[in-house]
């Protein structure tokens, strides 16, 4: 990571409309050269922080820094960053090329140099030999690279990803993910991308800030996040987590204090199983068993009340074997370093 200013600071940022307060007192510092993801649910403030970021909306209140200057009250066009958006937005009528090398021809760059960073950006994103092509002729995930030439081309200090995969179907949007990773690192500049897609934001981000109702609830690594979520809205929002808390909390591990532990730590073990020193154990009878060929989910109702799910990779069994186990007493083991205590 480079040792620089930080590319992004808000501070104590506001937006409010009317009463509704889209983004409340946010501080948020975001590094030089990272992959940072915005995640959170419909609502929750991060697409409006990315647009303070472009100048498309101006804070209420607070400041938004880019690399140690204010641009709280710059126009868009006097910041030193761009915005990919799902949409694409690209010109219909003019030519792959064209619509890479746009920037560059509003700035009067000469027409050589034009086309030598038009190549190059159309290298970038490995479409080489396609700059003489309309965008109508390219598939989805070709005109999402299309885009991405064009907002790296004059290459700015902050790239803005406004939720740009979303219009793709699943196994594209998943190559992409990987593509979108390696083109930043090879171009070695600030990506902020804002997403409600979890498993996108975990696949890609350096760091990760989750947005709840215009706060950010959490900040930290994908490991972080996932491993250790900071509150309930965290484990349950980033991925799929059991939350324990009360008598069966104190039932398990002798405190009352609400826990998280996810799905995938917990072992189906035969009743009765020696439970070792450095784990916790809940006894109970699985209720329900879905089958989803590379694991299945078990849902074990626990003795005493309460539930967990549980889900393990189908390295031998088949459909057939785990459907049977439906109704089998079982004992839940998992380690106690896998549990997280969480707020509230």
């Amino acid at each position: 990571m480079k040792l620089s200013a930080p590319a992004i600071q808000f501070e104590k940022v506001s937006r409010y409309f009317g009463e509704v307060k889209a983004v409340d007192a946010v501080d948020l510092e975001i590094r030089d050269g990272e992959f940072f993801s915005m995640l959170g649910p419909s609502g929750s403030g991060k697409t409006t922080c990315l647009r303070m970021i472009a100048g498309f909306d101006r804070p209420t209140s607070g400041r938004i820094i880019l690399y140690g200057q204010d641009v709280s009250t710059l126009p868009p066009y006097e910041r030193d960053v761009n915005t990919v958006f799902q949409d694409y937005a690209l010109f219909p009528h003019m030519t792959v090329g064209e619509n890479v090398a746009y920037g560059l021809m509003i700035r009067k760059v000469a027409k050589a140099e034009q086309m030598k960073r038009m190549e190059e950006m159309l290298d970038l994103v490995q479409l080489a030999g396609y700059a003489a092509r309309k965008p109508s002729q390219l598939s989805g995930g070709q005109r999402q690279r299309v885009a991405l030439a064009r907002a790296l081309i004059n290459h700015p200090k902050v790239l803005l990803l406004d939720e740009p995969l979303g219009a793709l179907d699943l196994k594209l949007r998943q190559q992409m993910q990987v593509e979108l990773k390696a083109i930043q690192k090879r171009v070695g500049i600030t990506f902020i991308f804002v997403t409600h897609d979890q498993e996108e934001a975990l696949t890609m981000s350096d760091r990760i800030a989750v947005f709840r109702d215009g706060k950010i609830e959490q900040i930290g690594s994908p490991a972080d996040v996932y491993e250790r979520p900071a509150t309930p809205f965290v484990a349950g929002f980033v991925g799929t987590s059991n939350l324990v808390s009360g008598d069966m909390a104190a039932r398990i591990t002798g405190d009352a204090q609400t826990f998280s532990v996810r799905p995938e730590k917990i072992h189906l073990a035969a009743p009765g199983q020696t439970v070792a020193n450095d784990a916790y154990s809940a006894d109970g009878v699985i209720r329900d068993v879905v089958y989803l060929g590379l694991f299945t989910r078990y849902l074990v109702e626990l003795d005493g009340g309460g539930d967990l799910v549980v889900v393990e990779q189908n390295l031998k069994s088949t459909s057939m074997d785990v459907l049977k186990a439906r109704g089998r007493a079982v004992r839940l083991l998992w380690n106690r370093d896998h549990i997280s205590r969480v707020g509230g």
